[in-house]
């Protein structure tokens, strides 16, 4: 087994057995393992193919939430038993947690981990329903962890914190790639650090307008190509207040990023030579190369609008990575339990650091989706209150990215946790732009991708012992390399359930559909009926 899911684990751990887990004040605390048993069977509509296999799984759902505490876990790990070599015998982790525990007043923890399986080629298939045999598809694990201090001297504010993460991708089988296609590397894993510390006062404490200091250091290192994203930035901003709800804001600074990677180990042919994995070999004469280089002046200029508490705007233009940037968030609480959440985002990205942002922006408390064949948390993750309505990782999701890039793109998010009922929306677009060094050779220097995705998820109890849930989801791929073709893919899951005591029983059903110009349509089904026992 993978390292990954234990490092992963141990990250969670060290948040769970902090000294604020003895907070007893206002508590609400629900720990629930369970080992579950299923039978399922999926048929291909075009070539009437029926397969069949047996799971065996144990997980566990847990959600703490204090005054100083909040942590939630939703975690499962599932064999499957094949009945003959149709189906092979498969392992999958599949989870998230999110914690942020406040230690002493002005020093908190926090953290987050997922395990899921997710997409790795953009160019290959896109399987929606994730039975039985699937091509494309890697199993992922990433965590991060670190503290923040946050406190004051007089009226100023001082804060600081630090990160570190780490993201593991094993190789993925069959892609469903066309044959002749550019070789991709495949991404294996990355660890990272970033260090931040602010200093401020705000608008008529010291200064008639609001002042912000602030400055960071990053480093992420990929064990492929030995590839190295380094930045720094130091910067100042200013906040006018205009009137009781509107305020501007400018800010300017210094910011240096370089990536740097070394060349592939080419064969006779001049074609790069692969591992039994399918990962490019690094050539260990290569030199450090540059794939992406920005060093100079920051700016940007925007406004800050707050109606009332439970509304936020905020929209920024500038100038960044050498071009016009264009960045902005939107938030609404309309009640406790119905949120909006909107954000528009462009940075200079690796995949290990983007998946380390994203779940880094998820609710500590979330709406856990029992879906036994979607692709969990890596698309929408909605949250439980309206002040925190949630977050997507299909941007982060649409391919395992080896090579930096440009991220750019918006999500928006709504979530309705109403009593027995439960509801959330969510979509978005995200375009990335790849860098590599030039002239060796690497196909995916300048290359852009792109894709759509939109899904919506609804849960309702019909008595105190039964209920029903259901996903719908659709996604559209955009590879940028000569000769890729489009690719979209539609589906929907649903689920009953019903509890004796401890014992609970479900019966759920799929149905995907993927298409992709120059190959057949492929649309199947799946079914299942499991049995779970809750200790």
């Amino acid at each position: 087994m993978s390292r990954a899911p234990l490092i992963i684990a141990g990250l969670v751990a060290a948040l769970v057995a902090s000294p604020a887990f003895a907070d007893s004040h206002d508590r609400h605390k629900s720990i629930a393992p369970y080992i579950e048993i299923g039978q399922v069977l999926t048929s291909d509509f075009q070539t009437g193919d029926v397969l069949t296999y047996s799971t065996v799984a144990a997980g566990i759902d847990a959600s703490i939430q204090t005054k100083r505490t909040q942590v939630q876990l939703s975690y499962r790990y599932e064999r499957r038993i094949s009945w003959d070599k149709k189906v092979g015998d498969d392992t999958v982790h599949s989870g998230l947690a999110r914690a942020a525990v406040r230690v002493t007043p002005g020093f908190s923890l926090e953290g987050g981990a997922l395990a899921t399986r997710a997409r790795s080629d953009i160019r290959g298939a896109a399987p929606g329903v994730l039975a039985g045999n699937v091509d494309n598809i890697s199993q992922v694990y990433s965590a991060y962890a670190g503290p923040t201090l946050s406190t004051h001297v007089g009226p100023v504010s001082v804060g600081a914190s630090y990160r570190f993460g780490y993201t593991k991708a094993e190789a993925p089988g069959a892609t469903n790639v066309p044959a002749g296609s550019p070789k991709l590397d495949v991404f294996d894993h990355s660890t990272s650090h970033v260090a931040q510390a602010t200093i401020g006062t705000k608008a008529g404490t010291v200064l008639p307008v609001g002042v912000t200091v602030s400055g960071a250091y990053e480093r992420d290192d990929a064990s492929q190509l030995s590839q190295r994203y380094e930045g720094k930035y130091a910067r100042g901003d200013v906040v006018l207040p205009v009137t009781r709800t509107l305020a501007l804001t400018a800010g300017a600074g210094y910011e240096k990023i370089t990536v740097t990677q070394k060349d592939a180990l080419l064969d006779g042919n001049g074609d790069p030579v692969v591992d039994g994995k399918g990962r490019f070999k690094t050539d260990p004469n290569s030199p450090r190369r540059i794939a992406y280089d920005t060093d100079g002046l920051i700016y940007d200029a925007g406004v800050i609008w707050r109606p009332s508490s439970r509304t936020t705007l905020q929209a920024r233009v500038g100038k960044r990575y050498g071009g016009m940037t264009y960045t902005g968030s939107f938030s609404y609480a309309a009640s406790r339990s119905l949120g909006i959440q909107i954000g528009v985002y462009d940075s200079v990205d690796t995949f290990g650091r983007q998946l380390r942002d994203g779940i880094a922006s998820l609710p500590t408390s979330f709406i856990d989706q029992r879906d036994a064949f979607g692709q969990q948390f890596t698309g929408c993750t909605y949250g439980t209150s309206g002040s925190a309505a949630g977050g997507c990782l299909n941007g982060v999701f649409q391919s395992i990215s080896t090579s930096s890039y440009r991220a750019r793109g918006v999500d928006a998010v709504l979530a309705a946790n109403r009593g027995a009922l439960s509801f959330g929306v969510g979509g978005g677009y995200a375009n990335r732009r790849f860098y590599a060094p030039g002239g060796t050779g690497y196909v995916i220097n300048g290359v852009t991708d792109e894709s759509y995705y939109g899904q919506a998820f609804v849960s309702a109890a019909i008595d105190r012992n039964s209920g029903v849930s259901g996903d719908l989801f659709a996604n559209y791929y955009k590879s940028g390399i000569a000769g890729a073709s489009a690719v979209f893919s539609t589906g929907a899951t649903g689920l009953y359930y019903h509890n004796f005591g401890r014992i609970g029983t479900t019966a759920s059903v799929g149905v995907y559909q993927f298409s992709q110009k120059g190959s057949d349509d492929q649309v199947s089904g799946s079914a299942e009926l499991g049995m779970r026992y809750q200790f």
